[in-house]
């Protein structure tokens, strides 16, 4: 599969139109979070690395941006979410403000883990928004959800998390991935809300998993379960979004290239009937999409009983 850096615009849970930057290899990461919806993380990392000519990945979001006024297709906002860790990159800062340059804000996904370190905090201050992944506090379930590199620390972790927060100028958001029986106790839950309203983010958002995860036993909590964490979030934290389902069920629009569709993909699974009704409205045979499970460049994935598609890795 041909690497893609700028892909979409996707219809995102947090930032409505996101046009996304994959600006890592697949799959460098400090996590191996058991919902991820793009795979196992083969070998953790931690290490900070050059990966694509940041001048390229430049000139990719530019060109994407481009195309899509040209279309007239609304961007809310361009988001640094790639196939790992967006704070492994070196050269992320300078993307970061290169890419600001088209008059988009810009946000970062990251799990959080590097920023304890001062030039990681650096790079990501010229954002404008940043989301950190923030699933439990306590160590076992920490590595039992999130399953990090080894080398990490939790206390190390989650201190760098209060130094960002209070060194940032941009909005703060934060993002808690409840998994059933694994981080959605009731304890669980309120000592992970009680850290995040320490952080007095702009919005702590809940989130399930809502695409086929890289544990085929994962689930979402039950809906009793979900008022409750919401119930014990809203008593700390000021602003607090549940995000259960998957956003309009589909992307913004893909110019219908084949190469759109299939970038979209590998960083966003998204239900079959979905991906087929998003094609026929921008005039697309929806044929296209069994050629290209037919050509192995895409793969059905049944999770809790709907069918996905999702870019084939090999």
């Amino acid at each position: 599969m041909t690497h893609s850096i700028a892909f979409g615009p996707i219809v995102s849970r947090r930032f409505g139109r996101s046009l996304g930057v994959n600006h890592l290899p697949h799959k460098h990461c400090s996590y191996s979070c058991v919902y991820c919806q793009i795979g196992p993380t083969p070998h953790t990392s931690t290490a900070r690395l050059r990966f694509y000519d940041p001048a390229v990945v430049a000139t990719a979001v530019e060109q994407k941006v481009r195309e899509c006024e040209q279309r007239g297709e609304a961007i809310d906002v361009i988001s640094f979410v790639p196939d790992g860790e967006p704070t492994l990159d070196l050269n992320l800062g300078w993307e970061i403000r290169e890419v600001k340059r088209l008059g988009y804000p810009v946000a970062v996904i990251t799990n959080g883990a590097s920023l304890s370190v001062p030039e990681v905090r650096e790079d990501l201050a010229a954002a404008d928004i940043v989301s950190i992944e923030i699933d439990s506090v306590d160590e076992a379930t920490w590595r039992r959800v999130d399953r990090p590199a080894v080398a990490l620390s939790l206390p190390v972790v989650l201190e760098g998390m209060r130094t960002f927060a209070r060194e940032f100028p941009g909005a703060l958001w934060t993002q808690t991935m409840l998994v059933r029986e694994r981080n959605d106790g009731p304890q669980q839950v309120d000592d992970v809300a009680a850290f995040i309203a320490g952080l007095r983010p702009a919005r702590a958002c809940i989130s399930v998993p809502t695409r086929p995860p890289t544990d085929t036993h994962v689930q979402p909590p039950d809906e009793a379960t979900l008022l409750r964490a919401w119930s014990i979030f809203s008593a700390r934290v000021p602003y607090v979004e549940m995000l259960a389902q998957i956003a309009s069920e589909g992307f913004a629009g893909t110019s219908g290239k084949e190469s759109d569709l299939v970038a979209a993909l590998a960083v966003h699974p998204m239900p079959e009937a979905a991906v087929r009704q998003n094609l026929e409205q921008i005039g697309v045979d929806a044929a296209l999409v069994d050629r290209l499970v037919a050509e192995q460049r895409l793969e059905r994935v049944d999770y809790s009983g709907r069918i996905f598609l999702t870019a084939r890795r090999s």
